[in-house]
């Protein structure tokens, strides 16, 4: 059984007794130092999880970076730090055929998150060290945040409890703004009560259990709880969940550090952004809907937990990689068994990377057109790169190999022009309108011509026994 952690607190334990969590004692700037220090963590070769215990002008710690190296991603989920990343996909794929796990619903007194409860003078400033990320950012953006909203339609049915990341802006001690893109789950619930002009109940989770955050910014199925999701990938361990306190059918993580409540107001748009989005790049300014917080319950002395954005990677590359990588990998396998593994961590899944073993010619292009059929693949996905079943993608040196000696450029690339794309993206235009890139990669199959067939070179069968002793002995090494 892996290793499960209840909460935030619990996993930062882990962090620093395996080497990846810094503490900083000293009091600190919460500009530009913060943000500064997640650029510089991004730049690390051990990228760890940074704990800033006094900020100045706030109450209460930061942390940056939790999940923003391969080695914390490897401890979120019970393994060795230094498990590949081909290794960790393959574990998360073991564990999601587990779902689902139904959570453990809690009594209010045992839940963490409710220790202290705010019902008057609503001002984040007093429990949230707020900073900008980035120096053009518009405002204080909160960009870790587990946000919970329920299908108005449905409040009742567990499986249509959204839990998503999306941007918040702080406006006011009292009012954010959020980021709900027309192909975001929040968007289908904020559709149906605009259309009655009813305000729609939100939670908003700050400082989760590492695979909490990890599920609310994975692309699954609207009618599939994260909740449920969460239980699987800790290895079929429920995960604690616990009533909103000013909306009962919505249901928040139990040792969440922070919980902000209110609603979404009906018809308002106001504008938000600038922001430095995971593009690398400011994303501008747009009306955006905006959320009134009417109650906040927190746990006592709570963390701030935040992450910082920029060129690749940062810690939103690490988070979004491979739960990205997983359930494109679940839908193309479902109707294509042929498809081995699917990279989709590069800039949110805009640029994926699929291993298929062709059974006929031109048999892996069906791959690339059905994760663009993807409720996923059809907003983010840019560029498709195919590749056969041995090469392996996530090995980047075996992907550049097929591009340089499989790829005829005349006949292997093709571009579908007018498509959807991510609005975010600084290379569409207008704005979410995009061409699709796909290179086949793979060698060809009859009755496709391959007119200079080439054997490939096979390693010995003696090459696993060397591995083996020289992982012994570099092991050893570092004793």
């Amino acid at each position: 059984m892996a290793k499960v952690y209840k909460d935030l607190r619990e996993f930062l334990v882990t962090l620093e007794e395996e080497g990846q969590l810094i503490r900083v004692k000293e009091e600190v700037d919460p500009e530009p130092d913060i943000g500064a220090a997640g650029r510089a963590c991004a730049n690390m070769d051990k990228k760890p999880a940074v704990l800033f215990e006094k900020v100045k002008g706030y109450k209460y710690s930061v942390v940056t970076n939790v999940h923003g190296s391969w080695a914390n991603h490897a401890l979120m989920l019970g393994m060795p730090k230094d498990t590949s990343v081909k290794d960790q996909f393959y574990e998360l794929n073991r564990r999601w055929d587990k779902f689902p796990v139904p959570p453990v619903i809690l009594p209010r007194e045992k839940a963490a998150c409710k220790e202290n409860t705010v019902t008057e003078n609503i001002n984040l400033f007093d429990i949230l060290p707020l900073y900008r990320i980035n120096d053009q950012d518009g405002g204080f953006f909160i960009s870790k945040a587990s946000v919970v909203t329920g299908d108005p339609e449905e409040p009742e049915n567990l499986d249509k409890l959204n839990v998503g990341t999306y941007r918040i802006q702080v406006k006011d001690i009292d009012r954010v703004g959020i980021q709900a893109l027309p192909f975001h789950d929040i968007a289908i619930q904020l559709r149906k009560v605009e259309e009655v002009n009813e305000p729609l109940p939100i939670a908003i989770a700050l400082g989760n259990s590492p695979l909490v955050t990890f599920m609310a910014s994975t692309p699954v199925a609207y009618d599939q709880s994260e909740y449920e999701f969460v239980g699987a990938l800790q290895d079929g361990v429920p995960t604690e969940i616990v009533k909103a306190d000013t909306a009962e059918h919505l249901y928040v993580p139990a040792h969440a550090e922070v919980v902000l409540e209110g609603y979404i107001m009906p018809r308002v748009r106001t504008c938000e952004g600038p922001f430095g989005e995971f593009p690398g790049s400011y994303s501008g300014a747009r009306l955006q809907c905006e959320i009134k917080i009417t109650h906040i319950t927190h746990r006592t002395n709570p963390i701030f937990e935040n992450l910082y954005l920029g060129m690749p990677w940062t810690e939103i590359d690490y988070l979004m990689a491979l739960n990205t990588s997983v359930p494109m990998y679940k839908q193309l396998h479902e109707s294509i068994p042929e498809v081995v593994a699917v990279n989709a961590m590069y800039t949110h899944g805009i640029g994926e990377i699929i291993s298929v073993k062709s059974r006929y010619g031109g048999f892996a292009k069906s791959a690339a057109f059905r994760l663009l059929s993807t409720p996923h693949g059809t907003a983010y996905a840019k560029i498709i790169i195919l590749v056969d079943e041995f090469v392996d993608p996530f090995n980047l040196e075996q992907v550049m190999w097929a591009l340089t000696t499989r790829v005829k450029p005349s006949k292997d690339v093709s571009v579908i022009q007018n498509c959807a794309g991510m609005p975010l993206d600084p290379s569409s235009y207008p704005a979410g309108m995009h061409d699709k890139l796909i290179i086949d990669a793979t060698t060809p199959v009859p009755p496709e011509p391959n007119p200079r067939s080439v054997e490939l070179l096979k390693p010995s069968p003696a090459t696993p026994k060397w591995e083996a002793i020289f992982r012994d002995f570099m092991a050893n090494q570092k004793n």
